[in-house]
């Protein structure tokens, strides 16, 4: 099958402004839009960090919470007619990592249901792959497991955008 949708991503550093660039492009699709949150609040601090994502967001989006099973929940909600917006990609590894799970068959199903998408899907991800060598194995295997997931991705994205100090860069598209 074709992909008859869209793919944007957009990376960035903690803080660019990535997510507010990815909501304004949904908002400019004027499509209905849904929102992926793959995010995790396991203290406090990143319970306010979801609420003030929610709140700078604001109204107009159905919001799906989405920690793990990203390409079903993608294909349960997959038309022409909606903008998709998956925050982010880097907590969604995460999360697959904490659960143990096979990552290649994770990012083979995200991968496969991109290729054939009808939704304009627009995917938010953590740039991890710029500072030094982490110093232990976990977090070396996460910034590998990001930077091949963001490659496969960037190679089958129409549009790709890095965001910094809040200024977009088009890489590609």
């Amino acid at each position: 099958m074709t992909r008859s949708g869209r793919v944007v991503l957009v990376l960035g550093g903690a803080r660019s402004g990535k997510s507010s660039f990815a909501e304004k492009l949904c908002r400019e699709t004027g499509l209905s839009r849904h929102y992926i949150a793959t995010g995790r609040a396991y203290d406090a601090e990143m319970e306010e960090r979801i609420l003030r994502h929610q709140d700078d967001r604001g109204t107009g989006w159905i919001t799906h919470e989405t920690p793990l099973n990203l390409a079903a929940n993608l294909r349960s909600i997959d038309s022409g007619d909606v903008v998709i917006l998956v925050d982010c990609l880097t907590l969604w590894v995460t999360n697959l990592m904490m659960a143990e799970a096979d990552m290649a068959s994770a990012s083979d199903g995200l991968m496969s249901y991109l290729k054939d998408c009808a939704a304009t899907v627009i995917l938010v991800s953590n740039e991890v792959g710029l500072g030094i060598v982490p110093d232990n194995r976990m977090a070396r295997e996460f910034r590998d497991h990001a930077g091949r997931l963001h490659q496969g991705i960037a190679a089958e994205a129409d549009e790709v955008f890095f965001v910094a100090a809040g200024l977009p860069l088009k890489m590609k598209g």
